[in-house]
């Protein structure tokens, strides 16, 4: 019996860091062409709506003063009729809370009487007011913008 020549299997170190590179560089492709794909494929979020339908106006009635969060607004119904007010302080644009002395920002301290108007800062003006409307079908409409 004659013995036959034993061959080596092993890998040779060169061939094993070829290896490790060319599957690192080709990992490498896969995870970027990924990414450039959810980049190109990104949806920005949906903008808010510049407009409102807060329902019927005969159901707000004289001296209502209703917040409307979705809007970040406020809204003041008296004899003079309907007045809404953004709720973002113009300071630096957080929302104000609502207190019994009228509104304060959490963020910086400033403070607004009932009707918007400022009190005290850092905020250099009032709240901004916005416009409301009544249409047709007896609506009350609020504009953000």
């Amino acid at each position: 019996m004659s013995a036959m020549p034993q061959r080596d299997n092993s890998i040779s170190r060169r061939s094993f860091i070829s290896w490790l590179v060319k599957g690192s560089l080709a990992g490498s492709v896969l995870l970027g062409s990924g990414m450039l794909g959810r980049f190109i494929s990104f949806q920005s979020e949906q903008s808010t709506p510049s407009q409102y339908d807060l329902g019927l106006a005969k159901e707000y009635p004289i001296g209502s003063r209703i917040p409307y969060p979705p809007a970040q607004a406020f809204l003041i119904h008296n004899d003079e009729g309907f007045r809404a007010i953004s709720l973002v302080c113009p300071h630096l644009g957080c929302v104000v809370n609502i207190t019994e002395a009228g509104f304060s920002c959490p963020c910086h301290g400033s403070r607004y009487t009932p009707d918007g108007n400022l009190r005290n800062g850092p905020a250099s003006r009032a709240l901004s007011p916005l416009r409301v409307e009544v249409n047709q079908e007896g609506h009350l409409i609020l504009y953000t913008q």
